[in-house]
């Protein structure tokens, strides 16, 4: 029990005894360290986008459209756009549904599919899967929307990853350290402050004596 406080002890005395940029630079130097080998060691992740856009047959008009627009958005994820799409896109279900987001605008009655990958080729071929299995379930009930959904345009193979560099994970992770640091910096042991001892005044017996005789 004596050993484990004495050693508690050193380590606290050591850790006062360091300088306090000292601790800063560590949190940044391991944070950046971390931060750059995780984006070494994360494969790139690619996105591709395709749009759809909702037209209003003879017997609707743009604000239907758009509305049906916003729906498709929220369907083009469903088992039963993504099981016509696994074909065409070559990978599962449960691949589509976990790499594929749509997004709608509420002013335009337009519908992007993205899909994310770790090969180019295969996010463009997931979104413009996607795009047009649900294209073809939205024009099978035209008769009855009065609405239309064509391909406005196609995904391409994308050329950069969408996900961050090592250089970037890097910054971020020494930022990060470098927080972590100064945060024990604020809570590690101080030094107690040594307060100036004072000496009373006291009266010496010949100021006494002398103070009583002027009495």
């Amino acid at each position: 029990m004596t050993d484990n406080k004495h050693h508690h002890s050193t380590r606290f005395a050591r850790l006062r005894a360091l300088p306090p940029w000292s601790l800063v630079a560590a949190g940044v130097l391991a944070g950046g360290l971390l931060g750059g080998g995780y984006g070494v060691l994360k494969p790139p992740a690619y996105t591709a986008t395709s749009y759809v856009v909702a037209v209003p047959t003879e017997k609707s008009d743009t604000a239907t459209a758009l509305g049906f627009a916003q729906a498709y958005g929220r369907v083009a994820t469903q088992l039963a756009v993504l099981d016509d799409a696994q074909v065409r896109a070559g990978v599962p279900v449960a691949t589509l549904r976990d790499s594929v987001r749509t997004a709608t605008s509420p002013d335009a009655p337009m519908v992007s599919v993205t899909a994310t990958s770790a090969h180019p080729a295969q996010a463009a071929a997931m979104a413009n899967a996607v795009a047009r299995a649900l294209t073809e379930h939205a024009n099978d009930t035209k008769a009855d929307t009065h609405v239309e959904l064509l391909q406005f345009s196609r995904a391409v193979k994308p050329t950069e990853p969408a996900s961050a560099s090592p250089t970037v994970t890097g910054l971020v992770g020494a930022s990060a350290g470098g927080l972590l640091g100064g945060l024990v910096l604020l809570v590690r042991p101080r030094r107690p402050e040594e307060e100036p001892v004072r000496a009373a005044s006291v009266p010496g017996p010949a100021i006494a004596a002398d103070s009583h005789g002027q009495l």
